[in-house]
């Protein structure tokens, strides 16, 4: 069978069945996500701890990802995200006991987030570098695109099934389905032929390899302008697991069947703004379009401050969507085709600290507002935020190129 040219990464069939075990899989992890920030709020009643199992969750990605992407650079890749999502695996069916038996505390889900970070910041920019081995640099941007529209389909179905769950039997069987939806992709793993394997190294050190890594990313200017793109807009747009449950009870007054759908119109629109970027073909989204995008994420927040109504919530989070999943795919494929295949697992490490390791710093911010100010001023700053950090940057690469061109 051979896929038509929007989907034509899965005509690799090593993709196709790493593609397959991911979606399983996601709908799971955004189950977990779901109901995770509704037990939080069931235990604690607090915006600000809220807050914080984020910080907790996202802590080792800010600490550790450099070091992470020289490890993805230096060892069989498959073998290292069989490993990581064996330790998913079994933190969820650690919080599915602990909820089943009743004996969960919010320190317990504080630690058990902790310890997810840690696999994450080693599982994110390993499967990140590994597509590109499953696809070549040919077919690369239609297969971050489809990855994008798994995770951002998954994030449709998994809050309106967790919704539905919790709302009838509890958190447990979310936590549950989450544990069991890795042995899925664990499967997948095993089935897939590349392995991923290192490009030969000269014999330097980790710490070497590390500063390699850092001064390629700062010294190549369109590098260093996506991550600076990606940690302005992560910093302020990307704590949807905060302020949706937040804007859910304190503004909309729903319970957890309403969270779920606000959650799925957000993964709607990201599935179908990952969908029109797929049909881009080999080609990279042009700069000022990625500017643009990132631009209307942030508007889109402003928005969403001034709605109490569930239908107005309902389309500003499609859009949000939208506009922040073409934003960051568009960049993460820009990355990945401007880096040699020796650096990439490092530059993609820098994504995931620009991406995920500043998400404790968003995630308290936003908690911290929210309880001190209210949600709509959280949501006011997070999209005025997002905006000034962008002008700023769209300024300096501006004025970088008028120097550029002066000198020539």
């Amino acid at each position: 069978m051979t896929f038509p040219g929007g989907l034509r990464a899965l005509n690799h069939r090593d993709f196709r069945v790493f593609w397959t075990g991911q979606l399983v899989s996601l709908v799971g992890t955004w189950m977990q996500s779901v109901a995770q920030s509704w037990l939080v709020l069931q235990l604690s009643d607090s915006a600000l701890k809220l807050g914080l199992i984020g910080t907790f969750q996202f802590a080792p990605v800010l600490l550790f990802s450099v070091v992470a992407g020289a490890l993805a650079d230096r060892l069989p890749k498959r073998r290292l995200i069989l490993a990581t999502q064996t330790a998913l695996c079994l933190q969820a069916l650690a919080l599915t006991a602990l909820v089943w038996t009743g004996h969960v505390r919010y320190w317990h889900v504080a630690v058990l987030a902790l310890l997810l970070g840690c696999a994450n910041v080693i599982d994110m920019p390993t499967r990140q570098a590994f597509v590109v081995e499953m696809v070549g640099r040919g077919d690369l941007v239609n297969a971050v695109a489809l990855n994008s529209a798994a995770f951002n389909g998954a994030r449709i179905v998994g809050p309106a099934v967790a919704g539905l769950l919790i709302a009838r039997f509890g958190l447990a069987p979310a936590f549950l389905l989450n544990g069991l939806s890795f042995l899925v992709v664990l499967g997948a793993l095993l089935l897939v032929r590349a392995d991923g394997a290192p490009r030969p190294r000269a014999g330097t050190t980790m710490g070497e390899e590390v500063l390699e890594g850092l001064r390629y990313a700062l010294g190549t200017p369109r590098i260093a302008l996506m991550l600076s793109l990606v940690l302005v807009v992560s910093l302020f747009v990307f704590n949807f697991t905060v302020f949706v449950p937040l804007l859910t009870r304190s503004v909309l007054r729903l319970g957890a069947e309403g969270f779920g759908f606000l959650m799925a119109a957000l993964g709607v629109g990201a599935v179908t703004g990952a969908l029109a970027l797929a049909t881009l073909g080999s080609r990279q989204t042009p700069l000022r379009a990625i500017f643009v995008a990132g631009g209307l994420s942030c508007v889109a927040l402003l928005a969403l401050s001034a709605t109490a109504l569930f239908h107005e919530a309902v389309l500003l989070l499609f859009l949000t969507g939208f506009y922040s999943i073409v934003f960051i795919a568009s960049c993460n494929t820009t990355l990945q085709l401007t880096t040699p295949d020796e650096l990439r697992g490092r530059v993609m490490s820098l994504h995931t600290l620009m991406f995920g390791g500043v998400f404790p710093l968003g995630a308290f911010m936003t908690g911290a507002l929210a309880e001190a100010f209210g949600v709509p001023t959280a949501l006011r700053v997070a999209g005025g935020g997002g905006l000034v950090g962008m002008a700023a940057i769209a300024l300096w690469w501006r004025a970088r190129r008028a120097s550029a061109f002066s000198r020539t």
